[in-house]
């Protein structure tokens, strides 16, 4: 076959899409049917709008397939689409031969659903009589669907079918369903077969790119997916790694480990980050969108294959512990949590290559004291500074580099290779006296962290911001009566609400009791209050709560936190 250009693209219709002879196969491991009702809906609709209106189209999308040969395709991308397309192809054919069956111009329908199902399904070949399919799904599905799907017969423990299966059998139900409700139709056999033959066949409309290997097949999906690496992108590498495997029983264990691979490390979508910081790990500069490339050029055989697997398999747990304190994984090692803690509230990601480093290369205390180095660096830098992340990206799998060549054997040495990212007192005490946090959003949270950890250094008792009672109170409140537009003007309200000298925790009681409050109406509350931090207030304000106050009294907040959140090396 020729080889065909990057590029080489058109639109196509369903019926010269699946016509001629042409079949598609789903790569073997690539991801399980996984469409729902809310996808066949859409389609259905879509179909039924179509008939009133001989001359309209309705575009299903890119479909990206790898030519074999002038008649065999791999379906890179759109295999949910094809899969779908062809079940209710079969809805329809099983229709007609209901009708027929009833005696509903039995010879003609019977007619119609041979025609339809040469044309769309599959048909015999003239020289071996055997039955050849124009799809062909994956290992799971694949069986599933030629046995049963395709020859119209009900499985017999639908329930007990596998997840994917069950779907695609719900799937047929639900177009076999809306074609037997005649408000939608006519319920003559032309009619209903011209629902596939000429309705969905000839307006059903497809933009068709044909590409020669599976990095052409990447570059392309990445052209059309602004959003990036996502989870087509995991089943493309899946499925070159596999391609590497020859012999079956390597490839049953291959899919036994990538399974349970996948399943520890890909909640969202994450197998690609995942993999992007392991790789790290190696070498720098390792963009998301030549992931693909590089895993390629680095795999050549079976035997790369199974070593990146032992290598991703080391670190896949501790990738999935590093967003979860409750992670089993820290039974063994609680006083790693409250880092983990602090770094899953603070978003922060791109030390993981550091992580897996510290946790091969350090001692366990040790590396607890690197998660440490990490919380109050990634408070300082990402939290209070706001400064580029992108500097991160260089700076953490630096340090992993070194911990992994043995230039850097302390997490004093980590702190050396780190530092230009740890902000120091002066820039940590500027940026905090200016410190907002909208606590109406996710931020909520990290307002509450930071008040408690202010709190259980003034009262020097334990107050953990997720399990603690007490609420976020705003001293200058959210909605505030007009009484406040005395000592704070309505134009300064909404830039000072948020601010954090503004802010400090209240029994929830007292908390509704004073919402909208007066200050004068606050003061004997916050004296009555258990929180060492909010008992301060009437001593910084004795009398009004002003923009002065609230500078004052971040300012002095300020110059805790560089003393609460600072490096045991600095």
């Amino acid at each position: 076959m020729t080889k065909t250009n990057l590029l080489n693209t058109r639109t196509i219709n369903y019926m010269e899409l699946i016509g001629n002879g042409k079949s598609y196969s789903v790569p073997p491991y690539q991801r399980d049917y996984s469409w729902s009702e809310e996808e066949w809906e859409d389609l259905w609709n879509d179909i039924v709008e179509l008939m009133s209106d001989t001359q309209d189209h309705h575009y299903m999308g890119a479909l990206v397939i790898q030519g074999k040969s002038d008649r065999e395709f791999m379906v890179i991308d759109g295999q949910q689409r094809l899969a779908t397309l062809s079940l209710f192809a079969l809805a329809v054919i099983d229709k007609l031969n209901t009708m027929a069956n009833q005696g509903i111009d039995p010879d003609s329908n019977k007619e119609r659903a041979q025609q339809l199902r040469n044309r769309f399904i599959g048909e015999k070949d003239p020289a071996s009589l055997t039955e050849s399919t124009r799809l062909l799904l994956n290992n799971t599905d694949n069986d599933f669907y030629q046995d049963y799907l395709v020859q119209l017969r009900r499985p017999l423990n639908p329930r007990g079918l596998p997840k994917s299966n069950k779907l695609l059998w719900k799937c047929f139900r639900y177009f076999t369903e809306r074609l037997n409700k005649p408000e939608n139709l006519r319920t003559d056999g032309e009619a209903v077969a011209g629902i596939l033959s000429e309705t969905a066949a000839r307006q059903l409309l497809f933009i068709l790119i044909t590409v020669d290997d599976e990095l052409n097949a990447y570059t392309v999906f990445e052209t059309l997916n602004a959003r990036g690496i996502d989870l087509t992108t995991t089943d493309l590498l899946k499925n070159y790694l596999f391609s590497r495997v020859k012999v079956r029983t390597d490839l049953e264990a291959l899919q036994r480990r990538w399974a349970k691979l996948i399943a520890t490390v890909d909640h969202g979508g994450r197998f690609a980050e995942f993999l992007r910081y392991h790789l790290l790990c190696k070498q720098s500069r390792v963009r998301s969108r030549r992931l693909f490339k590089l895993v390629r050029d680095r795999t050549k055989s079976q035997e790369d294959v199974f070593v990146l697997l032992d290598e991703l398999e080391s670190r896949a747990e501790l990738f999935a512990a590093a967003s979860d304190p409750n992670h089993g994984y820290w039974m063994d090692l609680p006083d790693a949590k409250p880092y983990i803690r602090e770094l899953s509230l603070f978003r922060v990601r791109q030390m993981l290559p550091l992580m897996f480093a510290a946790w091969e290369f350090f001692s366990k205390e040790d590396f607890v004291r690197v998660l440490k180095l990490l919380s109050v660096t990634s408070f300082r830098y990402n939290v209070v500074s706001s400064l580029n992340t992108h500097t991160l990206e260089r700076v953490y799998p630096n340090a992993a580099r070194a911990i992994i060549a043995g230039d850097a054997t302390s997490p004093a040495d980590v702190f050396k290779l780190i530092k230009q990212i740890y902000v120091d007192d002066k820039k940590m005490r500027q940026d905090f006296s200016l410190l907002v946090i909208n606590t109406r959003g996710q931020k909520k949270k990290l307002a509450k962290y930071i008040l408690a950890r202010f709190e259980q250094k003034a009262s020097g008792r334990s107050c953990d911001f997720e399990t603690d009672a007490g609420t976020v109170e705003h001293i200058l409140p959210e909605n505030p009566e007009g009484a406040w537009d005395e000592t704070f003007p309505t134009e300064l309200q909404q830039t000072s609400v948020y601010r954090l000298g503004n802010l400090t925790l209240l029994e929830s009681s007292a908390n509704k009791n004073i919402s909208n409050a007066t200050y004068a109406k606050k003061l004997d509350t916050y004296k009555s209050s258990a929180y060492a931090l909010t008992k301060e207030i009437p001593e910084t304000a004795p009398e009004e709560w002003t923009l002065d106050f609230v500078n004052k009294r971040q300012q002095q907040l300020a110059e805790r936190a560089v003393h609460l959140w600072r490096s045991d090396f600095a």
